[in-house]
This record gives C-alpha cells, structure tokens and sequence, in this order.
C-alpha cells in the first residue's frame, strides 16, 4: 500500500515543484534542503513530508514525460 498524504503537503509541493523546476532533483536529501529555505514551514516532520512528495511527483512526472515521447 502507498502512503496517503494531506492535501496541503501535496499542494504545496507541487507548487514548489512547478515554480522552482530546475532546484529540485530526484535526491530527497537535497530537496529537503531546498523546503527548508523556500517554505516558512514550522515543522521538520512536515518540511521533511513536503520533500518526500516533492520526489516522488519529480519522479512521476518525468517517467510520465519519457512515456509520452516513446
């Protein structure tokens, strides 16, 4: 089973995800980083969460874009 994350963990990284393509990278220890000096966020757990979706959607979506070019 996968995991099942809030709607605003999910949103706000896609946002940061779309508005900031080029910073985020399929490695989720630099993207960790990347939450913490984007995002006023007040919990690690929850930047950390953030992050997490932030690679997976990153992975997602550039096997979508490989898929579609085949």
């Amino acid at each position: 089973m996968g995991n099942i994350r809030p709607t605003y963990i999910k949103r706000v990284a896609i946002e940061l995800v779309d508005k900031y393509p080029d910073l985020f990278s399929d490695d989720s220890n630099v993207n960790k980083a990347l939450v913490h000096k984007l995002c006023d966020v007040r919990y690690k757990g929850m930047a950390n969460r953030i992050a997490g979706y932030a690679t997976t959607y990153r992975r997602v979506s550039r096997a979508r874009l490989q898929l579609e070019s085949v």
